[in-house]
């Protein structure tokens, strides 16, 4: 395979405008390449969000490349050195809206299980690729949607790489094979307004609040553990009073989110602020949204598989983290034992002039190349 064969593949993705739920076709193209390698390809369309699931062999075990084809809009064109969608070689570097996230890992493990198919026809176990357009959007019609369908169907996953870019320095330093979780709350305290003159005839929302906020704010969730730090608590907005200076404020809304571990449940953390706010005694409301549930995949076949596949290629000790925000390996989790996200650096990821280093391309590959060695040749 030719040394260019991820950086065409790279910029004719870029190429594509495919903003969030948009697909424009990469799918498509991708699909057509793959059956070339014996992949039997199956789009499945929800609404406006376009999915794909190509897998080669029907026998264990069951390797899966996962991503995103989607990507976020790219903001003022005037902010952006060159065209977003004009993929541009500069100062060793491509650029281009995806570049890192993540169309640079989807075309390096299409080409990379060309070159596994081409030198390895009858390999062992079986290879797939879960594609959507709906990671950066509200993730409601892509990967979930998908899992479901491989459920009702009986296919069993075994392995799964989710091409995220994970790195932060150097290519291969870091991977993901867990993410905390995300639950955020919208807090509605009731008191009573009135005039600021006479505060015995109202009830302050604000000042009802503040000392359950003020514990709130100072509790220790939980310790974490081997893989996760503790659990946050964090206030993003508070709101109260009708902006003059001379009134009571009759309701206070916070909204605050945990990122946890899963050293806690979502159970766990409700419990625990009804409990303060009850102990307080704050007349309140709060409107739940689980945003997803922690996944971890401990040490075994599939990160020993990457890591010696990063050190083979890179000569790094990979580190394995669960840092960063929510990505689809929670939903691929709940079918697959071992989810692990690894791809290239993510410094300039959702960023103008989103980028990504041209001399990490083949590497990326052969690090997905080697693993799908690893799991499948040793097998």
């Amino acid at each position: 395979m030719a040394a260019t064969a991820v950086l065409d593949l790279v910029k004719d993705l870029i190429a594509r405008p495919s903003v969030t739920p948009a697909d424009f076709d990469c799918q498509q193209m991708l699909a057509q390449r793959l059956e070339r390698a014996g992949f039997r390809c199956e789009t499945i369309v929800c609404n406006d969000v376009t999915n794909l699931w190509a897998r080669r062999g029907s026998a264990g075990p069951l390797v899966v490349f996962a991503g995103h084809t989607d990507v976020v809009p790219p903001g003022p064109r005037e902010k952006w050195d060159s065209d977003p969608f004009l993929p541009i070689e500069r100062d060793g570097f491509l650029y281009g809206r995806g570049a890192a996230d993540m169309k640079s890992s989807i075309a390096a493990f299409v080409v990379a299980v060309e070159e596994f198919v081409a030198a390895h026809p009858q390999h062992d176990g079986s290879i797939a690729l879960l594609l959507t357009s709906d990671e950066e959007g509200p993730s409601v019609d892509g990967t979930v949607r998908v899992c479901e369908w491989l459920q009702q169907r009986g296919e069993t996953l075994d392995y799964c790489i989710v091409g995220e870019p994970t790195s932060v320095e150097r290519l291969g330093d870091m991977c993901k094979n867990g993410r905390r979780g995300s639950l955020s709350g919208r807090l509605t305290v009731k008191g009573i307004q009135g005039h600021v003159a006479y505060p015995h005839l109202a009830r302050n929302a604000v000042h009802d609040v503040a000392p359950a906020l003020a514990e709130l704010v100072s509790i220790v969730w939980d310790q974490g553990n081997e893989y996760f730090p503790p659990t946050t608590f964090q206030v993003s907005n508070m709101s109260a009073g009708t902006g003059a200076t001379n009134i009571v404020p009759g309701e206070a809304v916070l909204l605050f989110n945990f990122r946890f571990s899963t050293a806690s449940t979502p159970e766990s953390l409700q419990s625990r602020v009804k409990a303060v706010l009850d102990k307080h005694g704050v007349d309140h409301h709060i409107d739940w949204q689980l945003g997803g549930e922690p996944f971890l995949t401990p040490r075994g076949a599939l990160s020993t598989a990457l890591t010696d596949a990063i050190r083979a290629e890179t000569g790094l000790e990979t580190e394995l983290s669960t840092t960063g925000g929510t990505s689809d390996g929670r939903f691929l989790a709940k079918i697959c034992p071992q989810v692990i996200e690894f791809g290239p650096c993510n410094a300039t990821i959702h960023k103008v002039n989103e980028r990504v280093e041209l001399d990490s391309l083949t590497p990326l590959k052969n690090i997905y190349r080697r693993t799908v060695e690893n799991l499948l040749l040793r097998a």
